[in-house]
């Protein structure tokens, strides 16, 4: 009995002796495991199924528990992610049960605090990865005291550092998802993340940031995102997601509190996309969705019936909805109808909705639907119904009653406005455009406008007090002579209206009568009259100088003229070589003109005497790399033009021909925009004399020219240099100038 009792305690006394850890094996669990992931290792015991205590070496790295081997070279004989672990209870002072999703390991440790260790580093690793959120498990909890340096990082202490880390620690939870998925964390991610994103105090997260990487990659980004609470924004556009993307955008909207606004515009979604989100939103009660945008996927109509029922219900309330080109049919529109009608929260929240490029939506009578949604008082500000076969004229009637307080953007392009009964839709045309408060943008654009709809638009807007700075496009409504007649009658009492695109309206001789009508608007600061020169050569010339004298009037006050596509040819060169004694007009868009590089020239010779452009845009004008120098060159005399985007079909046909030359002219162009972005080399007062042709003597230039150098040193004192001498550089300006002035009335 007495051997028995001893050769028992001779095994109690050997299970309770630990492996120790030496250097050796130190060094061969590093060459298994980075060293620089390596948080914790200990001897422990593991107790196997038939009751045996073996000894292990437990490693805790960041994310991941270790059991090895106790030999020199030691293996990994077992490992999971902390992401895999379902429970971890303690069964005394030293031991400590966890179960994952595949097994279950029993590991006693040597010590209470060893113990504590590993509970307290599982846990917070946890609780980086879910950012203690409330879907973040409970597991548990050490009863121990926390030594200081624990404090500092533990979720639960009062000076956690969770709230300082860069995007609400969004690095950690993808380096712990893509270690539990097994792929390699990509460190430009992460970079991306900290850096980028955290500096700009950008809470829109742009999958286009990462198009490069593989599917996977973006799936374990998006699947980051779902227990993140700094990004509100997903936006992924043209960038074809694959099921796994789409399955984890799914998972994410399943568990985030903090996504309010995604965008998933043509990522090929598949059809059963708005079912499956429905389902996703309905799973997640925290959800504080207000912000979808589906546009150009090809989508399933009952799909998209119930994910409207669904989003209707969310917290905030729908604000943006965007079913652009979706295939969405007249029954997915009355089904969005009633939802949005059968409550009253959605009147007082939906601020956008985009239901264009569906064809045939709104051409029968499905459409009195969504009237009787438009003639409730709503708060929209953006409306877009834009190719959807609406008939535009017997809209109105619903816009009049529930759209004037706060529709700003309308847009009913690319339908029909012509109906049996349009005389009777006319009195409510002009009264909506008479009520509106806050128009800014109204596109009715390839409508075939009547002419009796133009002239109750013009007369609407003519007594509305409310609008000020508005955008009209009537571009494409084929309104050629009796357009004209209403725009000359009427247009210039319409004050209202800033820019006006009347470009491709088959008016050619016409503009002889619509210019001048122009030129006597008061507030017309932007005009697009392309695609509408379809005239003889004579006639021509007539138009062209009118339109010269509509942009050198002193009462001009038109900022910007595009006459895109007009074929103006070489009679198009009396227009640009009037550009150079302009004095209104910041931005030009001639492109599409045929001007040759005779054309080139005259610009050229414009530039370097202009001073108030700012923007030039020039292509397809059949300009070969000569005529691209010919503008180069002046625009080394030139420090006002800050513009001038590369005109890439001109640029192509000349490089074929002259390569080196055209490659010379277009570095010039590029080297002198880049130096008028950057600084002014030149005095108001010589831009002045210069617009106005004052010749002006030699002493006087060196004196201007001295003048720009000491203003120039003024800028870069300032906040470096002493007050006094700052002070004193001021002084000698403002004494040079007098000067100046003072020799020019002696002069």
């Amino acid at each position: 009995m007495l051997v028995q009792d001893t050769e028992m305690a001779s095994k109690d006394i050997s299970a309770s002796c630990f492996v120790s850890v030496s250097r050796d094996l130190t060094d061969s669990v590093r060459k298994l495991i980075d060293k620089s992931a390596i948080k914790f290792v200990r001897g422990v015991k593991f107790e196997t199924k038939n009751g045996k205590a073996e000894d292990r070496i437990l490693v805790l790295t960041t994310w991941r528990l270790y059991l090895m081997a106790a030999k020199v070279p030691t293996k990994v004989e077992a490992t999971f992610n902390f992401l895999e672990i379902r429970a971890m209870n303690t069964q005394s002072e030293v031991q400590v049960v966890i179960e994952t999703d595949k097994a279950t390991y029993s590991l006693r440790l040597q010590t209470r605090d060893h113990l504590d260790h590993v509970i307290n580093h599982i846990n917070f690793s946890l609780s980086r990865i879910f950012n203690n959120s409330v879907f973040a498990p409970s597991l548990c909890h050490s009863d121990s005291e926390l030594s200081d340096g624990s404090k500092k990082y533990s979720p639960s202490s009062d000076t956690s550092v969770e709230t300082q880390r860069a995007c609400g620690g969004f690095s950690e939870t993808y380096a712990a998802l893509c270690d539990y998925n097994g792929i390699s964390c990509k460190e430009e991610v992460q970079w991306d993340v900290d850096t980028i994103y955290h500096s700009q105090d950008n809470r829109e997260f742009n999958l286009l940031d990462f198009s490069h990487l593989e599917s996977r990659d973006l799936a374990v980004i998006v699947a980051s995102m779902a227990y993140n609470t700094w990004f509100t924004k997903l936006y992924c556009k043209d960038l074809r997601i694959g099921s796994e993307v789409t399955e984890q955008v799914l998972h994410t909207l399943s568990k985030s509190s903090s996504l309010e606004e995604i965008t998933l515009e043509n990522t090929g979604l598949k059809s059963d996309f708005p079912q499956k989100l429905s389902v996703a939103l309905s799973d997640n009660p925290a959800s504080v969705i207000h912000s979808l945008n589906l546009a150009h996927n090809t989508l399933d109509n009952q799909g998209v019936c119930n994910l409207i029922q669904q989003v209707c219900r969310l917290s905030k309330g729908l604000r943006v909805l965007n079913l652009s080109k979706t295939s969405l049919s007249s029954k997915g529109v009355v089904s969005l109808s009633q939802a949005l009608c059968s409550n009253d929260d959605y009147s007082n929240s939906l601020l956008h909705l985009d239901l264009s490029k569906n064809p045939g939506i709104l051409s029968g009578e499905d459409a009195t639907h969504l009237h009787m949604f438009l003639s409730q008082p709503n708060c929209l500000v953006h409306l877009d119904l834009s190719a959807t076969d609406c008939c535009v004229g017997s809209l109105f009637g619903a816009l009049l009653r529930g759209c004037c307080a706060d529709l700003s953007y309308l847009n009913l392009s690319k339908n029909s406005f012509s109906h049996r009964k349009v005389k009777e839709s006319l009195p409510l045309f002009r009264q909506f455009f008479n009520s509106a408060f806050s128009l800014m943008h109204v596109s009715l654009a390839s409508t075939k406008l009547p002419p009796d709809a133009l002239r109750n638009l013009f007369l609407g807007l003519t007594n509305n007090p409310h609008i000020n700075d508005m955008h009209l496009d009537i571009s494409g409504c084929e309104l050629r002579s009796a357009g004209a007649a209403v725009i000359q009658e009427l247009f210039p009492r319409v004050t209202s209206i800033a820019t006006l695109d009347i470009s491709d309206n088959g008016f050619d001789a016409d503009l002889l009568s619509v210019l001048p009508a122009l030129s006597r608007h008061p507030s017309l600061k932007h005009l697009h009259l392309g695609k509408n020169f379809n005239v003889k050569s004579r006639l021509l010339d007539d138009v062209l100088q009118k339109l010269v004298q509509l942009i050198q009037e002193e009462e001009c006050v038109l900022q910007s003229l595009s006459l895109v596509d007009s074929r103006l040819r070489s009679r198009g060169t009396v227009l640009v070589n009037a550009l150079g004694s302009n004095a209104c007009l910041r931005k030009v868009d001639l492109s599409g003109n045929g001007l040759d590089d005779i054309g080139a020239k005259m610009l050229s010779k414009a530039l370097q005497i202009n001073t108030t452009l700012r923007s030039v845009t020039w292509d397809r004008n059949s300009t070969t790399a000569t005529g691209l120098m010919d503008v180069a060159r002046a625009l080394e005399h030139n420090f006002t033009l800050q513009y001038m985007p590369i005109p890439l079909s001109d640029v192509t046909q000349a490089y074929r021909i002259a390569p080196e030359k055209t490659e010379q002219a277009l570095t010039k162009i590029q080297r002198a925009l880049l130096r008028n972005n950057q600084t002014q080399r030149f005095s108001q007062r010589q831009a002045l004399r210069l617009h106005q042709g004052l010749v002006t003597s030699t002493a006087e230039q060196v004196m201007e020219r001295l003048c720009v150098r000491v203003q120039q040193q003024v800028c870069v004192l300032r906040g470096v240099a002493e007050v006094e001498d700052l002070q004193a550089a001021k002084q000698v300006l403002k004494e040079a100038r007098n000067s100046r002035a003072v020799s020019r009335v002696t002069f």
